[in-house]
């Protein structure tokens, strides 16, 4: 009876292991979602890339180059279409600028405006140039662990702190738990209720990272809207330094 006593023990506890999110097994949420920041954008990036805005009455295409520098440097130029060609996205640690060359103006773009459309998509300012930082700005817990398209993925809970430059309420993301890609990302709004999704697919290999290709963001108020981001080249840890993210330079990059 106490051998039997004793292996049920040991079973209970080596189930408890199995099914224990990772955070109580060593790694906590923010471990994880660094390494999944570290997957996804390496220590400076190059990027060329397609978004198409999908409408009931109309279809719109933008093409664009991004370089980024660590969480606090990035740039996007707009390459097409015509009218558009030449406009410049600049995050540069705390301070977001546009500049565009109809007028030849260069804007600082406020805090309130992170939550407005981006170039008419379902993208936020905030979704393209970061102003807030998954990893300082917000609270992390593992939720649960279960398979996302056949991938076994962390489900993990963001929520903003205080006082910080965040606009959702909170933030549900799904990473896969092999290679720390990001699956899928919820954003809720500040009452509670889920304003839009993120699906991340078509995952390819560049040297030793696993990185998604395709972003769809999906509304979750308007019926047949969405916006489709293909990425069409990307390169990791390019020679790039912080002066290349000047205002300067907003009107020189091509």
């Amino acid at each position: 009876m106490e051998n039997i006593k004793r292996t049920l023990i040991l079973i209970t506890a080596i189930t408890c292991l199995a099914v224990m999110p990772k955070e109580a097994a060593g790694q906590s949420a923010a471990e994880i979602l660094e390494r999944s920041e570290e997957m996804m954008r390496g220590n400076s990036q190059y990027a060329e890339m397609t978004m198409r805005i999908e409408r009931p009455r109309y279809n719109r295409e933008v093409s664009m180059r991004s370089w980024l520098m660590g969480r606090d440097f990035s740039l996007i130029l707009i390459t097409a279409p015509a009218r558009d060609n030449g406009t410049v996205f600049l995050m540069r640690e705390n301070d977001i600028w546009n500049y565009d060359p109809r007028i030849d103006r260069t804007t600082r773009l406020p805090s309130s405006m992170m939550a407005q459309s981006w170039m008419g998509s379902d993208f936020t300012n905030d979704d393209l140039v970061r102003d807030s930082d998954i990893i300082d700005d917000f609270e992390h817990q593992i939720l649960r662990t279960e398979e996302y398209n056949g991938f076994d993925a962390y489900v993990i809970e963001l929520i903003p702190k205080p006082d910080t430059p965040v606009v959702w309420g909170k933030v549900l993301i799904w990473i896969c738990s092999e290679h720390y890609t990001q699956l899928r990302i919820e954003n809720y709004d500040q009452r509670g209720q889920l304003a839009n999704t993120m699906e991340l697919s078509e995952i390819e290999e560049f040297g030793q990272r696993r990185v998604p290709t395709r972003i769809v963001v999906t509304p979750a108020d308007r019926d047949n809207e969405r916006t489709v981001l293909t990425y069409d080249k990307i390169e990791f840890d390019i020679d790039v330094d912080e002066a290349f993210f000047s205002r300067a330079n907003m009107q020189r990059v091509r």
